[in-house]
């Protein structure tokens, strides 16, 4: 068994900067100070919670960050083609100062996780219900230039995944494309990965579309807060593809457990910011944690490669509650481990 802990991305802005912050990117000043700070801060704070292959902060909105770039016509070979010389991601720089001293402390490179907004999703912001499969084959060749630089750059840390995240796929109707176009788009996507490489969907219905593509091995399913989406996987299908999974096993949905809060105790819990805390002091627990992920071991053993939140935390607004719940999900999964090794 060799389950590595890893989270998804988006966190809280530190408290203080959101306004500016925002502001930065919504402006495209994505190298201000008060920018890279954050991410560097953060990447601080997921380190410190335990997490074993961090993903770089995101601040940013998930298309924006690549269609800022991917519609720039200077920065383009040609429509929707991203030049290779501009396919950055500029959290990767923002982190380099935060892998050189964790080297230095550790005498070993950070091992971190890559996210890039995927073709579909892409493709859907811009053009909605059409089906223009040339568009959509030149959105997955863009994505593969920030993944081969991602992979490619000289850098303190290791990338050691590469997540395509496709939330839509199987939940958004608009999408009009049939399988073996969505199938050649993931293959596009991550043609040049030659490190473990995830797909982050927010519903395992067409997980065996990712089964089907030679260049995904991993599927990430949100079960923490859905537990049943591990009924719909076949575990069949992952062994015959050679697939493994990331499985979420702690709850990011904030809104739904704050209104549990909510009914519970008759209180705006937001307004009433003292009962927040029991999000992660009385129902995200580590042993709750410890639990699901021995669920979805008993029924998928060894095919389990990572596990960590469902999703981001950009939504949760404050940062201590966000570590603390990292914290958590490190501690369960440790727990885990000592009970079956």
């Amino acid at each position: 068994m060799d389950i590595t802990f890893d989270d998804i991305g988006s966190y809280p802005l530190p408290h203080g900067v959101n306004k500016r912050v925002q502001q930065a990117f919504a402006a495209g000043d994505v190298q201000a100070a008060d920018v890279t700070d954050a991410i560097r801060e953060v990447m601080c704070q997921k380190i410190a919670a335990g997490i074993e292959v961090p993903t770089y902060p995101q601040f940013q909105d998930m298309n924006r960050q690549f269609l800022r770039i991917i519609n720039d016509p200077d920065k383009i070979d040609k429509p929707f083609l991203v030049k290779d010389s501009c396919a950055e991601i500029i959290e990767l720089s923002a982190i380099e100062s935060v892998a050189r001293e964790y080297f230095k402390e550790n005498k070993e490179r950070l091992r971190i996780r890559v996210c890039v907004t995927g073709a579909i999703e892409l493709y859907l912001n811009q053009f909605g219900s059409t089906s223009y499969t040339d568009i959509l084959e030149l959105y997955a060749r863009s994505v593969d230039r920030f993944v081969r630089n991602a992979l490619h750059a000289k850098s303190s840390f290791e990338v050691a995944v590469i997540s395509i995240d496709e939330p839509s796929i199987g939940v958004n109707p608009e999408i009009m494309f049939d399988d073996d176009e969505i199938i050649h788009a993931l293959n596009l996507s991550a043609k040049s990965s030659r490190v473990d490489t995830q797909i982050h969907l927010h519903s395992p219905i067409n997980y065996r579309l990712a089964c089907e593509s030679d260049a995904i091995n991993v599927v990430g399913v949100e079960s923490a807060a859905n537990p049943d989406y591990l009924e719909l996987i076949d575990k069949e299908d992952l062994e015959r593809s050679d697939t493994f999974l990331r499985v979420g096993v702690a709850r990011t949905d904030i809104f739904g457990m704050t209104a549990e809060l909510n009914e519970l105790y008759q209180v705006n819990v937001w307004k009433e910011t003292s009962r927040l805390s029991e999000i992660v002091t009385s129902m995200e627990t580590p042993e709750v944690i410890a639990g699901r992920l021995k669920r979805a071991y008993d029924l998928f053993g060894d095919l389990i490669r990572y596990a960590g939140p469902d999703c981001g935390l950009g939504a949760w607004q404050y940062q201590d509650l966000a570590q603390k719940h990292l914290v958590n999900t490190g501690i369960g999964i440790s727990e885990f481990r000592r009970s079956v090794s």
